[in-house]
Order: structure tokens, then C-alpha cells, then sequence
């Protein structure tokens, strides 16, 4: 009856195929099987990698572990368990500082005619930059290099004559000096004595018969100096690299793939205000007034004492790209049995209430404040500047000159590593509340960038590196509006429409159609059209041999052509896709003497460097600077009752 149907009678089904062949009729072959469903899942795989690191403006997976940038780790480390997640995996987590102290010097000055000796207090800040972006920072300006060129411009001082003019003996209050003629007789001691001078002598002898290698271009270097090696300059190697913290490579998990949640332990190193100390970390103030009111039965005191300590639990905001506090734990030193006693808990309800909460999985605290280290939640540099900036009260005027003085040697949308950290010198405020910036020192992995604050005998005030040079180039990186997104770098590359490997000549800076493109430096206009696979280009002539690019506009900036002279942070065009392009963004490039070179790593020119004359008072002022940062902090004192 089957057969009636169309049925026929046939082999079975077999695994036995020839060996190495293509199985046919009614064989099958495992091995083939297998090879197919292992090929579809890779091409899913790798078709998924494409399209995730694509979407995340990145050129390779290793991005978020070279993020890191730490030294190796040293003997001591620190690692947590990650309790707030679901997995046993373990976290990164680093030392954190956040010093702001007062300290004070003996100064001498020149009061009608005498010489007078007085106590003179400064202000010094000492942090790690912030690795996690909260409520501080969720306000804060769009970084623009134009607003950045106002701010690094070259200004006068209302108070040019900040005096660091540090007296050697401490003295209290505040003495006269009276100058008086040296007796004949006097015979100064020995301050060096024949072995020393010989020495001296021997040194100075060698050193001006040694062989002193020339200097090499920017875009040519002969051999691979110690940036392309990988290493530090040694003239800014950083006294202390990012130590204590273990890195450990993982596969980025669902809930990384935005901000993750990170933990952050603080220890109180004097009495300190509650909302005082929540305001600086994160906590809005109808947070804090929240928290107040919910802690009032359990917890009523406004200060927390000496030792306390706070762990506060951050996660992704469901309103902002900031991290919002999720738990705060609070708990007080037990002196007697030396231990830390859980006192209080709040917790953010899904309704966004903070109410009292269950005591979290007990750990064994640092001796100092961490922080755990979530690649995700690492913020720009220029945002973490802003959030460390207003941890430690810095006004914001303050902050946007900082960021002003390193925004041409530094590029302000990548991202920080952690242990990167900054220094500040302040004087104190003034009766108006005004303050002068003495001092900064930046350190970004093991770079460190120092700029002293100089005035001119004509009174105009600078920000110079240790050999007198600004610290603004005289060429911007990355000239638009927010410094775009890095979508293609410098070098060899698959082209994205021919498909053929070629030169990349430029870097391709993603950003909106119509977003303003400025000068990057001041020069001449040498050509401004459509041309070729660039579409609307722009050619800037500028000094010294050098020469900048500007491709696939979508419009020029009114008068601008041939022959017209533009200044740094002018307007010369307008984002756009024309030309050989597959999407809205600036292609910017730079030559040297004709060379094509990288934008974003060749070395380029300080704007000005300072006069001979000045060189001797400007070393007087570098050394008075460093004094006071390795002076130690000036004592409390405390009122008695």
C-alpha cells in the first residue's frame, strides 16, 4: 500500500562516508556537520565583534583593558570580591587621595623700603583623578575648543605680585630685616671642601667632550625613540606610577556594556559634616536631605567622627550618563576592640526613595580610600577634571583655565587611566574670595605635565612648563565643535568603500552634520574647493613648514578662500559627508616640511617660549614652588571649650 503511494524502498541513513570526501546520496559525514555549525557560529561571532566595537567608536576590543594603562602590579595589592553583582569575579580597585591642605612659608617682601618676614598660608591639592563621573560633573559645559582658546589666552593679573618669596628660617608672626655692613673680620665657614671641588672639576671637564646626539625631526626619528618603545620620557617620568591595584582581563559582560556599578570606601580623617562629605561624592542635595531624614531615628548625628567610614555603592542613572549613589553604609571606629561597627544603611528604591536598608556583606577595610575600577565608568579626562575640580571646591572659572592650559597637549575626550592624578597650588582667598593659581601638575599614565604660574616685568601673567615654554601648542588636534569622535586613525587601513588597503593621511573626527569646524592654528588660506575623493576641502598654510587639511565639508564659512588670513578657533567650515565619505565627519590632517604626519601624536611647537632675560627669575619661581608642594601641612588647631 506505501509503495501504491510513491513509497520506495531504500537504504538507511549512514555515517560511514569516504574519509576526506563530499558525502553523497543518503551518507552522512559528522565531521563536515560539525565544520558547518562551527563556521556559522564563528561568522556570528565575529560579525557581532564588528558590529559591537563599531557602535562603541572603538578599533579593537583591547581598547577597554589598554584603558587601564597600569604599571604591573606590585607585591602589595588590593582586590575585593565583587558582592553587588551576581558572579564571583573579581574587581580592580585602586588607592584613591584627595588631599586639600593648607600650608604656610615664611615670605619676605618689600614694604616701603624694609624688608619685611611674614607668615604666609597656601592652599595645595593632592588627588587621584576621579574615575567615576556623578551629580558634580552631570552640569558641566560642552567641551569646545573655542571656549578653551578664550580661556588659555594671555592675560594680567589684578594681583600680579602673589609673592612665593620663601624666607629659609620659620618664623611666627611677622618680623622686620634690617641690613647691616659685614665686619672685616668675619670669615664665612667652608661650604665645600677640596675632594668635593675636585670632583666638580672632573665632571664638568668630561661632560663638555661628550658626544651629544642631534635632535631628529618629528615626522622622521631615525631610530624608535622611548615613546614608540613604549616607555616614559625621562625627563617626565612619574615619581610614583599607579601602584596597589590588580588588573584582570575579562570578557565585558552584558551589564558593562553601559555604566556598571563600582564601590567606593572613604575613611574620615577628622570630624566632618555629613552632608558635607555626601555633597563632595556624588549626592545631590535633595539626596542628601533625603538621607537626613531617613537616617533621623537610627543615626541622628550631623558629623560623622574621627575614623568613620562610608561605602558607597554607584550605578548607572536612568536620566543621565552619570553614576548616582545606589547604597551608603555608614560605620564608626570601635577604638577599643579596633574594629568598625555598621551603625547605618540607606538604599534607592526603584521609586527613587532612599529608605533604611539591610547591612551589605561584610569585607575588611583598607587603611586607605578606594575605589573600584569599572572600564565602563571611566569618564574623559576633561570630565574628570571637572568632577575632581569641584570635589575639592575649586571654583569653576578655576577649572576651565586648567583645562585651557593642557587642552592642546592633551586630548580631552579620551578617556583616564586609573592612578591618574593632579596637583594644585592656590594662594589663599583673598578678602574678595579671589585666589591665584600657582601651580598645576597633571599626571596621565607615567606623563607628568607641570606648568608654574610666571608674571612678566610688563605684568602679564603665563603658565610655563619647567623650560619656559607655554603649555598651549600653537596647532589644536582635534578643531571642531567637542573635538568629535575618533572613527579612523593615522595609518594603513582597509579603505571603508574601495576595500583596498591604503594610507589613511589624516584622522577621521565623527561629529553632526553642520557642526562647526575651526582653525586649528593661525595662518593663510592656501586652498578652499571641491576636490576629488576629499569634497569640500580647506588647506590652512601656517609657520615653520607646517600645513593643515580640512575634508568632506558640508559648507564653507562666510569669506573664506584663497589668500585670507585666519586665526587659531576661527570658523573655516562646516561638518559634512561630500567627497569619498560614508557618513558625517571631519578628515583632518597635517603636514611638516610636505610630510604627512599623525595629528594626534606628533610632537608640535609651544606657541612661545620665555625670553632669556626672564629665565633666572622663572628658575627662582620653579624652586619656590616645589618647595612649598614637599612642605608638609600646616597643624590644626583646635579651640579649646
Amino acid at each position: 500500500m506505501l509503495k501504491a503511494t510513491g513509497y520506495q524502498d531504500s537504504p538507511a541513513l549512514t555515517g560511514q562516508s569516504s574519509d576526506g570526501d563530499i558525502p553523497h546520496g543518503r551518507e552522512l559525514s559528522f565531521a563536515w556537520l560539525s565544520g558547518t555549525v562551527m563556521t556559522g557560529l564563528t561568522s556570528v561571532l565575529l560579525m557581532g565583534a564588528a558590529l559591537y566595537v563599531s557602535f562603541q567608536g572603538q578599533n579593537n576590543f583591547s581598547t577597554a583593558y589598554e584603558a587601564l594603562r597600569l604599571a604591573a602590579p606590585q607585591p602589595e595589592t588590593i582586590t575585593r570580591t565583587d558582592m553587588n553583582a551576581k558572579s564571583d569575579r573579581v574587581r580592580p580597585v585602586a588607592r584613591t587621595r584627595s588631599e586639600l591642605e593648607t600650608i604656610e612659608a615664611s615670605i619676605r617682601e618689600n614694604v616701603d623700603g624694609r624688608d619685611i618676614i611674614r607668615k604666609q598660608p597656601f592652599m595645595r591639592i593632592r588627588a587621584t583623578l576621579a574615575t567615576a563621573g556623578t551629580a558634580l560633573s552631570s552640569d558641566i559645559p560642552t567641551y569646545d575648543p573655542v571656549a578653551i582658546l578664550s580661556a588659555t589666552a594671555p592675560t594680567t593679573s589684578d594681583n600680579p605680585e602673589v609673592n612665593t618669596d620663601i624666607y629659609g628660617a620659620e618664623v611666627e608672626g611677622e618680623v622686620a630685616m634690617k641690613l647691616a655692613p659685614m665686619p672685616v673680620s668675619f670669615v664665612p665657614p667652608r661650604a665645600i671642601n677640596d675632594q668635593t671641588a675636585a670632583l666638580y672639576v672632573r665632571q664638568s671637564v668630561e661632560t663638555a667632550y661628550a658626544d651629544v646626539e642631534p635632535g631628529a625631526l618629528a615626522y622622521a626619528s631615525a631610530v624608535p625613540g622611548v615613546r614608540e618603545l613604549g616607555i616614559a620620557d625621562t625627563d617626565t617620568l612619574l615619581t610614583g606610577v599607579a601602584e596597589n591595584v590588580t588588573v584582570i582581563p575579562q570578557t565585558t559582560s552584558a551589564d558593562e556594556l553601559g555604566l556598571g556599578r563600582t564601590e567606593r570606601i572613604l575613611t574620615m580623617k577628622d570630624v566632618t559634616p555629613l552632608d558635607e562629605v555626601l555633597k563632595k561624592n556624588g549626592f545631590t542635595d535633595a539626596m542628601v536631605a533625603a538621607i537626613t531624614n531617613t537616617l533621623h531615628n537610627v543615626f541622628p548625628v550631623v558629623e560623622l567622627p574621627r575614623g568613620a567610614r562610608l561605602r558607597i555603592l554607584f550605578g548607572p542613572s536612568r536620566t543621565s550618563n552619570s553614576l548616582i549613589p545606589y547604597r551608603m553604609s555608614i560605620y564608626v571606629h570601635d577604638d577599643r576592640n579596633n574594629t568598625d561597627v555598621h551603625r547605618a544603611t540607606v538604599a534607592l528604591t526603584d521609586k527613587g526613595q532612599y529608605v533604611l536598608g539591610l547591612k551589605p556583606a561584610p569585607i575588611t577595610f583598607p587603611e586607605e580610600d578606594t575605589e573600584e575600577i569599572n572600564v565602563a565608568n571611566l569618564p574623559s579626562i576633561y570630565r574628570s577634571i571637572w568632577e575632581t575640580g569641584r570635589k575639592h571646591d575649586l571654583d569653576d572659572a578655576t577649572i576651565k583655565h586648567i583645562i585651557g592650559m593642557y587642552a592642546y597637549d592633551v586630548d580631552m575626550n579620551k578617556r583616564i587611566g586609573a592612578g591618574d592624578s593632579i596637583e594644585i597650588l592656590e594662594t589663599e582667598p583673598d578678602a574678595s574670595g579671589q585666589q591665584d593659581l600657582l601651580y598645576v601638575g597633571l599626571t596621565l599614565g607615567t606623563n607628568l605635565r607641570q606648568l608654574y604660574r610666571f608674571v612678566s616685568p610688563d605684568g602679564g601673567v603665563s603658565y610655563l612648563d619647567p623650560e619656559g615654554q607655554t603649555g598651549k601648542r600653537f596647532l589644536n588636534r582635534r578643531p571642531l565643535k567637542g573635538g568629535g569622535t575618533l572613527r579612523s586613525r593615522f595609518g594603513y587601513r582597509i579603505h571603508p568603500i574601495f576595500h583596498t588597503r591604503k594610507l589613511h593621511t589624516g584622522v577621521d573626527l565623527a561629529a553632526p552634520r553642520g557642526t562647526p569646524i575651526y582653525a586649528a592654528g593661525d595662518g593663510a588660506i592656501e586652498f578652499a574647493g571641491r576636490q576629488s575623493g576629499y569634497g569640500n576641502k580647506v588647506e590652512i598654510k601656517h609657520v615653520n613648514g607646517y600645513e593643515t587639511a580640512y575634508a568632506h565639508m558640508n559648507a564653507f564659512a562666510k569669506g573664506i578662500k584663497v589668500g585670507t588670513k585666519v586665526r587659531q578657533g576661527q570658523i573655516i567650515g562646516y561638518v559634512g559627508t561630500t567627497g569619498y565619505s560614508t557618513g558625517p565627519h571631519l578628515h583632518f590632517e597635517v603636514k611638516i616640511n610636505g610630510n604627512l604626519v599623525d595629528p594626534l601624536s606628533v610632537k608640535l611647537p609651544r606657541e612661545n617660549t620665555l625670553r632669556a632675560q626672564d629665565q633666572g627669575a622663572f628658575k627662582k619661581v620653579v624652586a619656590q614652588i616645589n618647595d612649598l608642594m614637599q612642605r608638609a601641612p600646616a597643624p590644626v588647631s583646635v579651640a579649646s571649650n
